[in-house]
C-alpha cells in the first residue's frame, strides 16, 4: 500500500505558559509532503522533539491533521467518517517501544485480542494465533504469561499481534529503543523477513541511525517539523546533505571520525581535498590503482571506512590527487562514470 502525504500540518498548545498567560502554539508537523512506496521499509529519523512521533500519529490515522491530506493508495483517509475510519484502522498494524501488551493475558491471548475485537470466529482465532506464533519463532510460548517473557520475546508477541489481522501497513514507533543491540538486530531481521513474506509497507519511526542502516530501504530525515532530506539509504549514507544527517552518521559507532562528518577512520590530520563515495560492488575494487594507471595522477588516502547497509556496502574515502588539473578532472570524471561519487570535503 503506497502512502502519500500532502502538505501536512499539525499544531499543539505548548505546556509552557506564554507571556500573556496563554499557551503558545507549537508546530509539530510543518507542511510535510512525502511519498512512501508500496512494499518497502521506509524510515523516518529525527531527534527527540523533531516531530516524528506527531507525524506517525497523523499517517497512522490516530490524529487528524490541521491542514493537508493523507492517502492510502488513491484513497484519501484522513477525513473518513467514524465507521469507515474504524474499518481502515483494522488494516493497520502498530508496534511500540514499550510493547503495550496485556499483563493479564498470555502471549497467545494477546495475539488473539485484535481478532476478538473484529468478531472473528473462535476457531479462526486459534488457527491464526498459532500461525502468528510460528511466524515470530515463539510457537512454544502460546500459554506463557507475559511476565515470563524477555524483552525481545515481548516485542515478537507485539509484532505477531500487530499482524494478526493481516494489515496492509505496519508502523513501528521506536520499536527497538528498549532493546539491547543484539536483540535489536534480531527484531530488525524479523521485520525484514516478515515484510518480504507478507508484502507489507513498513514505516519505521526512530532516532537510531543503526535501525535505518540495518532495516530500511529508504529514509526521510525530519527536523523541526520538516523533512530536510530523503532518499535511498545508500544515498543518505554516501552523500549526506544536511548537518543533522551528518550528525546522525557521526554517532553511528565509536571511533575517530573525519572532519567532514563521515563515519570513517582518519590517520592524518592535514589534507583531504576530495571525498569519494563507493556504492555497491565498488568498495571491494582497486579503483584508485586503476586511476593511477589510466591517468597521469597520484593520490594520497587520508581516511577510509565501509558501512554495511541493507542494499550492500557504502565505502567512504578522503583523498588528495596530485598532477595537472586537466588530468585530475579526467580522473574524477572517470570515477563518476563508474558509479563513484566525488565531492569536495566540507572544509574546502
Amino acid at each position: 500500500m503506497q502512502i502519500t502525504l500532502k502538505h501536512l500540518k499539525k499544531t499543539y498548545a505548548s505546556k509552557k505558559s506564554g507571556g500573556d498567560g496563554g499557551s503558545p502554539i507549537v508546530t509539530a508537523v510543518n507542511d510535510i509532503s512525502l511519498s512512501i512506496p508500496d512494499n518497502k521499509i521506509f524510515g523516518i529519523i529525527g531527534k527527540s522533539g523533531a516531530g516524528k512521533s506527531s507525524l506517525v500519529r497523523l499517517v497512522s490515522l490516530l490524529e487528524t491533521p490541521d491542514q493537508g491530506a493523507v492517502y492510502y493508495g488513491n484513497r484519501r483517509v484522513d477525513n473518513l467518517g467514524k465507521e469507515e475510519l474504524i474499518l481502515q484502522r483494522r488494516k493497520i498494524g502498530m508496534i511500540f517501544q514499550n510493547f503495550n501488551l496485556f499483563s493479564s493475558r498470555t502471549a497467545g491471548k494477546n495475539i488473539a485480542y485484535p481478532l476478538e475485537i473484529c468478531g472473528t470466529p473462535k476457531a479462526q482465532i486459534a488457527e491464526r494465533v498459532k500461525k502468528m506464533l510460528s511466524l515470530v519463532g515463539l510457537s512454544d510460548r502460546e500459554n506463557a504469561p507475559i511476565s515470563t517473557l524477555s524483552g525481545g520475546q515481548k516485542q515478537r508477541i507485539a509484532i505477531a499481534r500487530a499482524l494478526a489481522t493481516e494489515p496492509d501497513i505496519l508502523f513501528c514507533d521506536e520499536a527497538t529503543s528498549a532493546l539491547d543491540p543484539q536483540t535489536t538486530r534480531s527484531i530488525l531481521d524479523l521485520i525484514r523477513q516478515i515484510q518480504k513474506q507478507m508484502n507489507l509497507t513498513v514505516v519505521m519511526i526512530t532516532h537510531q541511525m543503526e535501525v535505518v542502516r540495518d532495516a530500511c530501504d529508504l529514509v526521510a530525515v525530519i527536523d523541526n517539523g520538516k523533512i530536510v532530506e530523503q532518499g535511498t539509504v545508500s544515498e543518505i549514507f554516501s552523500n549526506p546533505q544536511t548537518p543533522i544527517t551528518r550528525e546522525f552518521l557521526k554517532n553511528l559507532k565509536p571511533g575517530e571520525k573525519s572532519h567532514d562528518g563521515s563515519n570513517i577512520v582518519r590517520w592524518a590530520d592535514d589534507g583531504g581535498h576530495y571525498v569519494l563515495h563507493f556504492i555497491g560492488d565498488n568498495p571491494g575494487k582497486p579503483i584508485l590503482s586503476q586511476i593511477a594507471k589510466k591517468f597521469d595522477v597520484e593520490f594520497n588516502i587520508l581516511a577510509a571506512g565501509i558501512e554495511r547497509i541493507v542494499e550492500g556496502e557504502v565505502g567512504s574515502m578522503l583523498v588528495d590527487f596530485f598532477g595537472e588539473q586537466a588530468e585530475i578532472e579526467k580522473a574524477i570524471a572517470y570515477l563518476e562514470s563508474i558509479g563513484v561519487r566525488v565531492s569536495l570535503a566540507k572544509n574546502d
